[in-house]
């Protein structure tokens, strides 16, 4: 028989629980302004900058403003299934700047929907402070546009040179998303919430959000500049009242399927006025 052991072994220490992970600190001011440049570069900042260049270009031209011509959604192909695809890819892949600035805001338990009023948590009063808008903005625009062509400082717009087909009125309603999506989230939502983190008051980023608005809608002319200034500051001002950028992009669109669908008749009605040079 064994001799028994005279102690038992020496049990192994107890797993000591992980620490918990320190929490994230706030990005600096240079990452954020790196971050902001880096966004607009790559969306609607690049499209101010060619639309500056465009506008100069068209200044030192020899044809005058009043005489020159702007076309908006036009046909990239001669064949109507291949023309299709382009539209629809242009607008599929502008989407992705709204979604990475939407990725950039979000944060652990924050869903960056909520953080910048782009849900469906109030659809009736989203929807009544949009159409709200468009009766604020869309009217006085036209009469501004108006007067831009017989002052000789806005080019002739041609909102939808596209070749009639079934998809054509779908893509132009597409098209109009693409455009409200894109300006009011990057030009609203992301830049208010960026600028108020660098400490910027409310009217300084209202101001500056309204003259990049303004700036990359120069190809169209001085008129349109102004007049996107004036939206865009109504609209910024309606942000920092609501912090909701749904009824913006409400509004926007609703403007836009109207200037996109609307302009073959408001042609045939005002030709001098619609019609290119």
């Amino acid at each position: 028989m064994s001799d028994s052991p005279l102690s038992s072994p020496t049990s192994p220490p107890p797993p000591t629980a992980p620490s918990a992970p320190p929490p994230p600190t706030a990005p600096s001011r240079a990452r954020i302004w790196t971050e902001i440049v880096l966004v607009l570069g790559l969306s609607l900042g690049a499209s101010a900058v060619y639309s500056i260049v465009n506008i100069i270009a068209r200044l030192t031209d020899v044809t005058p403003l009043s005489d020159q011509s702007a076309s908006l959604n036009t046909s990239q192909s001669p064949r109507e299934w291949l023309d299709f695809t382009y539209q629809f890819l242009d607008i599929a892949f502008a989407l992705f700047a709204v979604a990475l600035v939407l990725y950039l805001l979000w944060q652990p338990g924050r869903s960056p929907f909520r953080r910048i009023g782009f849900d469906l948590t109030r659809p009736g009063r989203d929807l009544l402070g949009g159409v709200s808008l468009v009766l604020v903005i869309g009217i006085p625009g036209l009469a501004l546009y108006a007067l831009g062509r017989a002052l000789g400082i806005t080019v002739a717009v041609v909102a939808s040179p596209l070749d009639t087909h079934w998809w054509t009125i779908p893509i132009l309603v597409l098209s109009a998303f693409r455009a409200a999506a894109t300006e009011e989230i990057i030009v609203v939502g992301y830049l208010f919430t960026r600028l108020r983190e660098l400490g910027w008051r409310d009217w300084p980023i209202i101001v500056a959000s309204a003259v990049l608005r303004g700036s990359y809608h120069l190809y169209q002319g001085i008129g349109p500049f102004v007049g996107n200034v004036a939206m865009g500051v109504v609209f910024g001002w309606c942000y920092a009242r609501w912090g909701r950028t749904m009824p913006l992009v409400v509004a926007h669109w609703i403007i836009d399927i109207a200037s996109f669908v609307g302009y073959p008749l408001a042609l045939a009605w005002w030709p001098t006025l619609f019609g290119p040079s």
